[in-house]
């Protein structure tokens, strides 16, 4: 029979997993309390790190509708609950791993996809969404100047154009239309 306090942990955990756009699954053995402090601090808003149950954690991911995680889940295991930028998340985990070898990403989930462990390193390896957006409207930004440069000059000459050909007719110069004739 379940205890009220597995029965918190489950609720608790399966919010967690439906709130998160993305989870990444970690082996933490080795690492001390203030190792884990630190690490918290460093994913800062941006994620909760948790250290987790496997058993408990199967359930609440399975009611959550996440399925691809139980490979991941043995050992000592912590989760990462992204809910801010997920390649920011991994790579706060990428750049603690560095420093403390101890800490070992097994794998994640982002947006109901699996991700393998180096599926997300390679995620730690993008650029920020802040700064794919700035490229992205710098591009766009170079594109719109590039089309309007090449569209100016035929406007130009055609505008330029129309304007010879209005200050003709106005002066009755050569090549004016002929006036209408009335119709009989």
């Amino acid at each position: 029979m379940a205890t009220p306090d597995k029965v918190a942990a489950v609720e608790e955990m399966t919010d967690r997993f439906r709130n998160s756009n993305a989870a990444v699954v970690t082996a933490y053995t080795g690492l001390s309390v203030a190792q884990l402090k630190e690490l918290r601090r460093s994913l800062g808003d941006n994620a909760q790190y948790r250290v987790v149950k496997n058993t408990l954690t199967k359930i609440a991911a399975k009611e959550a509708g996440v399925t691809t995680l139980d490979e991941f889940l043995t050992g000592s295991t912590a989760v990462a609950f992204v809910t801010g930028d997920p390649v920011e998340a991994a790579k706060g985990l990428r750049d603690f791993a560095k420093n403390n070898p101890a800490l070992e990403v097994k794998g994640g989930v982002l947006d109901g996809k699996a991700l393998s462990a180096d599926e997300i390193k390679k995620l730690a390896d993008l650029e920020s969404r802040e700064v794919l957006l700035a490229k992205l409207a710098g591009g766009m930004k170079a594109s719109m100047a590039k089309a309007a440069a090449t569209f100016q000059a035929p406007l130009t000459k055609f505008v330029r154009t129309a304007d010879a050909l209005r200050d003709k007719v106005e002066q009755g110069g050569a090549g004016s239309p002929a006036p209408a004739e009335a119709a009989e």
